[in-house]
């Protein structure tokens, strides 16, 4: 069972999405290395924007990334092809219903996917099936919870809670990330750690004020404004105010704060086991 995905396909958030990436990098990618010839399992790809990250940072693994959305599958194998990459395979499939023999991957990799998944425990089982028993699984996700900013805005606070709300009766949970250990757990697998990543953002770092706090964090709660107005969570005058606001916290004298969580777990099923389920 699948999730409506909030933030959309559009031209410009395919372009937020490859900002965000592009800005993250070593936050969120510099510990993520593959060995030679392992098999790794890229789930929810969306646009390639971690792809390219992902397989330049392991150049001699194999990749296999996959999307339910057919468009996002071409415009990552865009992506893929613009960055002369050849170790990626892209196929659109579903992760509820992967075409994927047991234990086919040494490897898992999933990036703002259960955000926007219903299901996000059951999603992560239908992983681990075809994960081979010793293998890993890296999960990233934000928490629009652990938000805060300078100067402080209510009208901002209340934008943002938007996202959340429009999230949740899509039936995602824009507070994942302080879930991932129980998450995991609660999907069988083990040797279970997680490590908060904080982006603080003032004026000293310009290109964490464009990349982040501008194209990324605000672009996305300003591509929602519609959404927002018509589910009557805030007036146009407040939802603006808002926005104006977060563009306020980049400015000179500004700060921008926010947490993504990054797990790493092993599939700790015996061989046996595994055979018998």
């Amino acid at each position: 069972m699948k999730s409506a995905y909030v933030h959309g396909y559009d031209p410009r958030e395919t372009r937020r999405l490859q900002d965000q990436a592009s800005t993250l990098v070593e936050l969120l990618h510099s510990d993520t290395s593959y060995p030679e010839g392992s098999s790794v399992l890229e789930a929810g790809c969306g646009v390639g924007a971690q792809t390219v990250t992902l397989a330049s940072n392991s150049p001699r693994a194999l990749f296999t990334s996959i999307d339910v959305s057919e468009a996002s599958i071409a415009e990552a194998r865009r992506t893929v092809q613009a960055a002369g990459i050849g170790s990626v395979t892209l196929r659109q499939a579903d992760i509820f219903h992967l075409p994927f023999p047991p234990a086919s991957f040494d490897h898992v990799f999933l990036c703002f996917v259960l955000e926007h998944l219903a299901q996000p425990v059951e999603a992560l089982r239908a992983l681990k099936s075809v994960l081979r028993p010793g293998g890993t699984i890296t999960v990233i996700e934000g928490d629009h919870g652990s938000t805060y900013f300078y100067p402080d805005s209510e009208f901002a606070r209340r934008a943002v809670h938007c996202q959340v709300e429009l999230q949740a009766r899509a039936r995602g949970n824009a507070l994942i990330g302080r879930a991932l250990y129980p998450l995991l757990t609660a999907a069988g697998f083990g040797e279970i750690y997680v490590s908060p990543r904080m982006v603080y953002v003032d004026s000293s770092k310009p290109e964490l004020v464009e990349g982040f706090t501008k194209n990324t964090f605000t672009a996305m709660i300003e591509g929602i404004r519609q959404s927002s107005l018509d589910a009557g969570l805030m007036s146009e005058r407040e939802f603006d105010k808002g926005v104006a606001d977060l563009y306020r916290t980049a400015e000179a004298d500004g700060v921008f704060c926010y947490t993504f969580f990054k797990a790493r777990a092993v599939n700790v099923s015996s061989a046996t086991a595994h055979r018998e389920n």
